[in-house]
């Protein structure tokens, strides 16, 4: 079961978070096989991290709460909410696969909250060479549609929110993003 994990640190957590890195970057290692895509996101225009992405194929809900909850800098009061919720890998593969490599180009994190039907459950084709993972956000039991989650390059937070049909979700999020980890 894929699962989408976003935890977004809370104000002023910044030191506490660097402080961290390390025991961070060790329990996320346990997780080496797992993990789908990592990485930070950024204030807009900044430098200053703003929460941590995590895709991650784990047993059961049970597992991904565990991973979740586990987590040092969550432990540790660094962030101030985690979304997790299901998700669905449309791409079959990870972000160690994304033929644009770790570096060139702005990358993003769209999050689009849904309204309504489904929507986004394939990527617009326009969009494939860009997209480093993409898939829908659903509910435990994977029956309910609740989003759409991708990480793409793009040239700027515009073309970034073009990935999904706009007009389909209650809120879109963007959010500059980087690979994490240590490969």
């Amino acid at each position: 079961m894929e699962f989408f994990c976003y935890h977004r640190d809370r104000p002023g957590s910044t030191a506490l978070r660097m402080e961290l890195l390390e025991r961070h970057w060790s329990y996320m290692d346990q997780y080496e096989k797992e993990l789908i895509a990592r990485g930070p996101t950024f204030a807009p225009g900044g430098d200053a991290p703003s929460g941590s992405v995590h895709i991650v194929d784990l047993p059961d809900p049970a597992t991904a709460r565990a991973f979740a909850f586990d987590e040092p800098g969550y432990q540790a009061g660094v962030y101030r909410d985690v979304l997790l919720l299901r998700w669905r890998d449309m791409l079959g593969r990870t972000m160690w696969d994304f033929p644009g490599g770790r570096t060139g180009g702005n990358r993003y994190l769209v999050l689009g909250l849904g309204a309504g039907g489904a929507a986004d459950l394939t990527a617009a084709p326009g969009c494939q060479d860009d997209l480093i993972a993409y898939g829908p956000l659903l509910s435990d039991d994977a029956t309910t549609w609740l989003g759409t989650a991708a990480l793409v390059r793009a040239p700027d937070a515009d073309a970034a929110r073009g990935v999904l049909a706009v007009e389909r979700y209650a809120d879109i999020e963007i959010h500059p993003w980087e690979f994490g980890g240590r490969r």
